[in-house]
């Protein structure tokens, strides 16, 4: 996410030496009035069913900030290596603005 606190100048973020990344290559989102949830998940090849890796949960308002930081580093990533495209899936135009990404 943006880094910049406006105001009040840059966040420092620390990354201790314990935390680790988490592959997903699925994420069911949901969400109700007060919050979103995002299960990140990885779906193996060939299976119908996901493993839950990681369940993050957001209030709305950091939600959208997180559309937009990622809205942003989209652009950056396609100019600095080029267009990412979508496959289709089959027999479909996939989810537009959907429940599972």
């Amino acid at each position: 996410m943006d880094t910049s606190g406006g105001e009040q100048g840059k966040i420092e973020i620390n990354l201790g030496e314990n935390v680790s990344g988490t592959y997903s290559n699925f994420v069911v989102i949901t969400h109700t009035g007060s919050e979103f949830v995002l299960d990140f998940s990885v779906m193996m090849p060939g299976m119908q069913k996901a493993q839950v890796v990681s369940r993050v949960v957001l209030t709305p308002e950091h939600t959208k900030r997180l559309l937009a930081a990622l809205g942003q580093n989209v652009q950056r990533y396609e100019a600095k290596f080029g267009t990412i495209t979508l496959p289709i899936p089959p027999g479909g135009q996939g989810q537009q603005g959907g429940g599972n990404a």
